[in-house]
């Protein structure tokens, strides 16, 4: 496995030059808005794409270069330099830190109010001063963002805040309003092969194809699927719900076994990701075609809209705080196997 590098550090971008574009054009112009809210699935290069928009701001706004794409600063420049090495005076960075007791990585009020002191100070180096906040809504309470709205409402001047989100619809309106939203969407089939051709070259083509699919267009998210053993996940979920609606005692055990015995303690969470991304599959497909087709006949499509629900938040709960991942297992396919 050949990894990418961290967003701060990943010098390339693909599948995002319209999005790029939008964000070179509005500084361009002079009238770039204060605060961008940067939307998209998990691992679509939403980082990726609010520090590269910073390196190339504080580098001065430079010409584009011919046969990259756009916002591109070589990553032998001073200013990607020092923003690799976390040391550029004008740009903060807040991301989600692990919580307490083993509670799940959050935002912290403290970074938040040392966001805003940040953004109170005039520029280090005579330009533009960069707040990015990776996953906003990963926040540990209302506290944060109401901190930050003061800094929305009144912006101090040549100061932008680049916020990426993979659930923006949690974030409050009042935060949403005072963001110029740009959406990040799944790289094409072709993108998406080249890439985990580089990074997973030790799985056969089809290998790869099953992960792009499953990570619906996302490639850090198909990484983290590869490391967390995703494709072996992906199967079990597979035989789960082709057991639906009879699935008996002795198959949820040897599942939650096989899901909670992995010394991965991300394995508990992908399952049930695959589990609810095959479940909303389904429903959406028999919400279109007007029939249910295997498992969904079970139900009624608003039921299972219900027990996707119920299954995010257990497996948040199990996560949040560290609760016992066989146990979760055996609760979520209980759910599922109920008449």
């Amino acid at each position: 496995m050949s990894l990418p590098p961290e967003p701060r550090a990943n010098a390339e971008l693909v599948g995002h030059d319209d999005a790029a574009t939008t964000l070179m054009q509005a500084a361009l112009s002079g009238r770039l808005h204060h605060a961008w809210l940067i939307a998209g699935l998990p691992g679509v290069g939403k980082a990726t794409l609010a520090f590269r928009f910073a390196r190339w701001l504080l580098a001065g706004l430079p010409p584009p270069v011919s046969g990259q794409a756009p916002l591109y600063l070589a990553p032998e420049h001073p200013v990607f330099r020092r923003i690799n090495a976390g040391a550029h005076a004008d740009l903060f960075t807040m991301q989600a830190n692990t919580g307490d007791k083993g509670k799940k990585e959050i935002l912290r009020a403290e970074d938040a109010r040392a966001a805003v002191r940040f953004l109170s100070f005039t520029s280090a180096e005579g330009g533009w001063r960069c707040v990015v906040i990776d996953e906003v809504e990963r926040a540990d309470s209302l506290t944060v963002p109401n901190i930050l709205l003061k800094t929305l409402e009144e912006p101090p001047p040549r100061t932008v805040l680049l916020m990426t989100s993979s659930a923006p619809d949690r974030l409050l309106p009042t935060i949403r309003s005072r963001c110029r939203r740009l959406d990040l969407h799944p790289l094409a089939e072709d993108a998406m092969a080249g890439l985990l051709g580089r990074w997973l070259p030790e799985l056969d083509g089809d290998q790869r194809a099953r992960l792009a699919r499953i990570a619906d267009g996302a490639p850090g998210r198909a990484l983290t699927l590869a490391e967390a053993e995703g494709l072996e996940l992906q199967d079990l979920v597979e035989k789960v719900l082709g057991a639906l609606p009879a699935l008996e005692p002795r198959q949820a055990m040897a599942v939650a076994d096989r899901v909670a015995g992995r010394r991965d303690p991300g394995a508990m969470p992908t399952f049930f990701a695959l589990l609810r991304r095959a479940l909303a599959a389904a429903t959406r497909q028999a919400a279109r075609d007007g029939q249910g087709a295997g498992f969904v006949t079970a139900r009624s499509l608003a039921e299972w809209s219900v027990l996707w629900d119920r299954l995010g938040r257990l497996a948040d709960e199990t996560e949040r705080l560290n609760l016992d991942r066989k146990q979760a297992v055996l609760t979520g396919l209980s759910w599922l196997s109920a008449r």
